[in-house]
């Protein structure tokens, strides 16, 4: 009963989600009806002291993030660079690459150490130009920018900085080198198989006549260009280019200026005590704010007359947009955290042990777990603390190598983590303007590949002994 209780919570808020409700009401009303069919007690004391405090806390690291990101799309819009680059990919690529074109951009941002949240809204501008100017269906824009940004580059691919490549290093004693050539051959098989998917779609909306509206009503659509002249598309894409060599350097330079931790005693009266912040757990965030900061003001610099002519207006749609998204993201961490802490959710984490093969139980573990939590790295750290030790366990027994767990982990939680009620799914929705409709069945078959390219890697491991 209490793992019906948790899976009925799961799929009542993937209908909500798919249905289009928002997330925010829909997210604490699915997690604490499971705790009142399982503890009427403590639905007052797990929505105070689990599900708001998680939700706080992703807020309290994570709001800047998306605020600055935000701000740094729209600027990337208003200035005119999102149109530049798309004129230039354009005659580079041609009309017909639209997808490829987006897929890497999206990849170069993400390899490069850019948040997954920050890609959604630096790319979508120019993803959303270049789909208008190629007349390819807009609700084809989520799926793109999701192969480019959720897959390959977030967990596949040997040494992406993205927590997914991170978080099994302090379980395994490995590092984001971890099994290269499993991890390339995963990565180059998302792309090709995911890049068939997608052509496929389009030249089926093309048969039939779709262009880039289709049917539908086109929401959040960006503004058009309202200045003189294009800029120079070296210069157009600079600003990009800066976050991602910003964010690289900021990375390695602030532990080292800060060291370990950093206090501090507020000026007020009194005896206060001092405010003592660990910078290990917070220093890629604040590489992440410093360094769309400086993408921001490249933009301001290169393109300040266009900017300041849409700033206000421009920011406060950027700031909407930031607030919802992080909203309903947060929602989804407090969501999972809360089915995480039920008894149902023990009944699935020990029915995946009886798994025999070592990878296979490892994949399906993590990749579940991610699944129900609606989270890559939640659900990786969850499965990880709680299985860790029997997984090394078995893995000595087989002969397998700890770089062939982490890999297999790593990819394994960015397969089924994008359900409908997956915080970056809905963030990405609500930057394009799209529906759960309209566009998630896109989402769900590069979902599909991605679990699939785990199985592949297993397969591969098998047969050649491969690292």
């Amino acid at each position: 009963m209490s793992f019906l209780i948790v899976l009925a919570a799961l799929c009542f808020l993937m209908f909500v989600a798919y249905r289009g409700y928002s997330v925010i009401l829909f997210a604490p009303i699915a997690a604490l009806g499971a705790v009142l069919l399982t503890d009427p007690s403590l639905v007052a004391p797990m929505f105070t002291g689990l599900f708001m405090d998680k939700m706080v806390g992703f807020l309290k690291l994570y709001f800047p993030v998306f605020l600055l990101g935000a701000v740094f799309g729209k600027l990337i819009e208003i200035s005119g660079f999102s149109k530049a680059i798309v004129k230039a990919t354009i005659k580079v690529v041609g009309a017909q690459r639209a997808m490829l074109s987006i897929v890497l951009v999206c990849a170069l941002l993400t390899y490069g150490g850019v948040s997954l949240f920050v890609v959604v809204f630096a790319v979508y501008p120019f993803a959303a130009e270049l789909f208008r100017q190629s007349d390819i269906p807009k609700r084809l824009v989520p799926g793109t920018i999701a192969l480019g940004a959720f897959t390959f580059t977030m967990d596949a691919l040997p040494g992406t900085p993205q927590i997914q490549n991170i978080i099994p290093t302090s379980f395994f004693g490995t590092t984001g080198w971890a099994a290269p050539v499993l991890g390339t051959l995963g990565g180059v098989f998302i792309l090709i198989v995911g890049m068939s998917y997608l052509e496929w779609r389009r030249r089926v909306a093309a048969r039939n006549g779709e262009g880039y509206a289709g049917s539908d009503e086109l929401r959040n659509e960006p503004e058009p260009f309202k200045g003189d002249r294009l800029a120079h598309p070296l210069i157009a894409i600079l600003p990009l280019l800066l976050v991602g060599v910003a964010n690289f350097l900021f990375t390695r330079w602030i532990p080292g200026f800060y060291g370990e931790s950093q206090s501090f005693v507020p000026a007020v009266i009194g005896n206060p005590a001092p405010v003592v912040q660990e910078v290990s757990k917070v220093a890629a965030i604040w590489a992440v704010q410093g360094a769309l900061l400086v993408g921001i003001a490249s933009v301001i610099l290169f393109a300040w007359k266009p900017v300041f002519a849409s700033f206000a207006e421009g920011t406060k749609s950027a700031i909407g947009g930031a607030l919802l998204a992080s909203m309903n993201t947060a929602s989804e961490y407090g969501f999972g955290a809360v089915i995480a802490a039920l008894p149902g959710f023990l009944v699935v984490a020990n029915a995946l042990q009886a798994i025999p093969n070592p990878l296979v139980n490892e994949a399906i573990s993590v990749t579940a777990l991610a699944g129900i939590t609606g989270s890559a790295s939640g659900g990786m750290s969850i499965a990880l603390a709680a299985m860790a030790d029997s997984f090394i366990a078995n893995a000595n027994a087989a002969g397998i190598p700890m770089d062939v767990l982490h890999r297999v982990a790593s990819m394994a939680s960015g397969g089924m983590d994008t359900l409908p009620h997956n915080g970056a799914v809905i963030t990405l929705l609500a930057v394009t303007g799209l529906s759960h409709r309209q566009s998630y069945k896109d989402i769900f078959a590069i979902t599909l590949i991605k679990t699939t390219a785990v199985f592949v890697v297993i397969g591969v491991f098998y047969a050649t002994g491969w690292v």
